[in-house]
Parts: structure tokens; C-alpha cells; sequence
């Protein structure tokens, strides 16, 4: 028989135990409440911004912006596409919000086309505009800019809608203040690049070629040039490899691309023209392009004269080697491709004929016969 002492222990430690196993349970349910309370708080807070991002994405991007994106449809799109069309664009803030918003409201029967949507339409506004397949405003005036021109001419093209004198559409044009504005707006193509001290005109082939349309309120200077740099953006930042790939500038590529559109005809192979400037970079041989000499003189004219060859500028490319400062004109798409993507040749030289044809020799002593055969001697 176990004493008395032992029993007693016993009994001490049973109740120690007893103690013991109450305090881990008390630790436990302790731990489990915690837990429960931090999911519990975890899932409310989820849950609530869940909610608020949902009731923000229903929200126009920005109810006061005046902009219009042109955003085009492609024939078959479904409603996925549509909305990741829309996301891309910036016209909505979240696709699968869109997406879900057309199921709930059983919506159909969107159309493929171009359209003129803004960031500050509603949902409803947007779906209204995809089903009738038209825009929501109505054109107002449209600004056609040819290949080739110059600043100051696409400045007499803009005076036309602004009622503006040609002279003070091209002060703004040249302002430091607006010139500073741009730049924090199209930071990709506009770099420091365009304020070197030799440049005539920053904005010099920047406002690309196209046919733009415009509204009752923007038939101001600012919207007008807006929407041209906006293109060149979209267009440029299809090139962005092509431009790392060849380690050139935004301002290198469009002053080349600007000296190809300037010398190539209808019919000509631009890409063999952007060889003979390249084969000409590479050994150091100046590029004597007729017309930088033109853009230096400041002129329009049919003919470059021997005198003009000598005019002191660092546009002119008879006298100084590389490309010149900047874009002389602003070129389109195929001379801004052939200015990436060079014919490999070993020409130096070109010859265009007075009938348009193009002629290409790896001599001078070749270039010369054929400018005998092909150019009259007259200056």
C-alpha cells in the first residue's frame, strides 16, 4: 500500500497537470481568437476595398478630361477583346469590370469601327456609342499634313482653323513655355535633344504626316499640335525596338528619316537612299544633301545653286559632316522604316533624274556619268 506522502504527491501532481493542461488551453483558444479575429479583419478589409476599387472602376477615368482617343474595333472582337481594346486606350480603368458590367446589363450587338471615345464618358455612354457604331461628337474641322513640310508651313495649315495669324501660330509653335509643356506631355519622343542651341525650330518634324479630325473645342493651337504629337508617339513607340537594336535617338531617326523623305520620289527604293547616308556616316564622307542647304537658306526653291553649297549653318550638309542637328521636315512612315532598316550596298552616291528615277553608283567617277548623261550643266 502506498503511504500517506505518496498519495499526497500523487494528488499534487494530478493538479499540477490538470493546471497545466488548463493554462495550454486557455493559450490555445487565445492563439485561436487571434487568428480569428485577424482573418476576420483581414477578410473585412478585402472585402471593402474590394468594393471600393469596384465602385471606382464603374467610374469614368477622368470625368474632366476633354481629350478624344481615336480607338478602332476590329470586325469579330468579342466582348473580352472589346474591353481590353477599351483598358489599353485608357478610355476605361479595368476591362474585366467592363466585361462583367455588359453581361449583368445583358448588352450585344456592339459594331467594329473607328471611334472617337474620351476618358471621361460613362460606362453606359461608351456601350450607347459601340452599338449605334457611331461617334459621340460630330467632326468639327480636319487638318491634313503632307509628308515633307516644314514647321512653318504646318504653322499657315493650323492659323486656318485658329484664327490666328500664320506668324503667331509659329511664335506658340516656338515658345519656350509651350515647348516646355510638350515635353512633360510626350516625354518619349520630346528629349533634350530638341533644345540643342543649333536647332532653328524644336518642334521641327515632330508633328507627323496624317489627316486629323478635331472637335468645337480644340481649335486651339495647344489641342491641334497635342493630337499630331500624340500620333508621332503612337507611331515611334511601334519602332522602339528598332530604334534600340540601331542605338539611335528619337531625334536621330526622324532627322535621318526627314533627309530621306526629302530627297526620295513616289518610285524610288527609300531604303537604298538611307544606305548611301549610312555608308556615308560610317567613313566620315559629309552626306552634301541638296536639301538641309534649302532648310539652312530658309528658302522653297526647285534648285540648289553652287553659291547656296557654301552657306554657313550647321544644317548644311556640304560642309559639316553626320547628320545635321535636326529634322528639316516631317517624314512619314516609309521614310521613318527606311531610316531603321538600310539596304546593305556600298553605294555613295545618288542621282535623281529630272524624270524621277533614281541613281545609285559606289564611285564618284560613276555618279559623274550618269549626272552627264541625266543633269544639264546649267546652275
Amino acid at each position: 500500500m502506498k503511504s500517506t506522502d505518496e498519495k499526497q504527491n500523487n494528488k499534487e501532481n494530478m493538479k499540477e497537470k490538470m493546471l497545466e493542461k488548463q493554462r495550454e488551453a486557455k493559450t490555445v483558444r487565445r492563439i485561436v481568437f487571434i487568428i480569428t479575429v485577424t482573418l476576420f479583419l483581414f477578410l473585412g478589409g478585402a472585402g471593402l476595398g474590394g468594393i471600393l476599387y469596384v465602385s471606382s472602376a464603374l467610374k469614368p477615368v477622368d470625368p474632366e478630361s476633354r481629350e478624344y482617343k481615336n480607338i478602332e474595333i476590329p470586325i469579330g472582337s468579342s466582348v473580352t477583346s472589346i474591353a481590353n481594346i477599351l483598358e489599353d486606350g485608357n478610355i476605361i480603368k479595368d476591362g474585366t469590370i467592363f466585361k462583367y458590367y455588359i453581361k449583368f446589363k445583358n448588352e450585344s450587338g456592339f459594331q467594329a469601327g473607328q471611334y472617337e471615345l474620351s476618358p471621361s464618358m460613362t460606362f453606359d455612354q461608351i456601350i450607347e456609342s459601340l452599338k449605334t457604331g457611331r461617334v459621340i461628337r460630330e467632326v468639327d474641322f480636319k487638318v491634313t499634313v503632307p509628308e515633307g513640310l516644314w514647321l512653318e508651313d504646318i504653322a499657315g495649315k493650323i492659323a486656318k482653323q485658329t484664327g490666328q495669324t500664320q506668324e503667331e501660330v509659329f511664335a506658340t509653335l516656338n515658345d519656350p513655355a509651350f515647348i516646355e509643356q510638350m515635353m512633360e506631355e510626350f516625354p518619349f519622343i520630346l528629349t533634350e535633344d530638341i533644345l540643342n542651341e543649333s536647332i532653328k525650330y524644336p518642334l521641327e518634324g515632330y508633328l507627323f504626316p496624317a489627316t486629323y479630325s478635331y472637335y468645337e473645342d480644340e481649335n486651339t493651337v495647344e489641342a491641334i499640335v497635342r493630337k499630331m504629337l500624340s500620333k508621332t508617339s503612337d507611331v515611334l513607340m511601334e519602332y522602339q525596338g528598332m530604334l534600340e537594336e540601331k542605338q539611335l535617338t528619337v531625334h536621330e531617326a526622324l532627322t535621318l528619316a526627314s533627309l530621306i523623305e526629302e530627297e526620295a520620289t513616289e518610285s524610288v527604293d527609300r531604303h537604298l537612299i538611307s544606305s548611301v547616308f549610312y555608308n556615308r556616316i560610317e567613313i566620315g564622307m559629309p552626306l552634301q544633301t541638296d536639301p538641309t542647304v534649302l532648310y539652312a537658306k530658309g528658302e522653297h526653291q526647285e534648285r540648289t545653286l553652287y553659291e547656296d553649297l557654301e552657306i554657313d549653318s550647321p544644317y548644311n550638309t556640304y560642309i559639316h559632316t553626320g547628320l545635321p542637328p535636326g529634322p528639316i521636315s516631317n517624314a512619314g512612315v516609309s521614310s521613318i522604316e527606311a531610316a531603321l532598316n538600310p539596304e546593305v550596298t556600298k553605294y555613295l552616291y545618288f542621282l535623281a533624274t529630272p524624270e524621277g528615277e533614281v541613281l545609285f553608283s559606289e564611285t564618284l567617277e560613276e555618279h559623274n556619268i550618269k549626272k552627264a548623261e541625266h543633269i544639264s550643266s546649267e546652275t
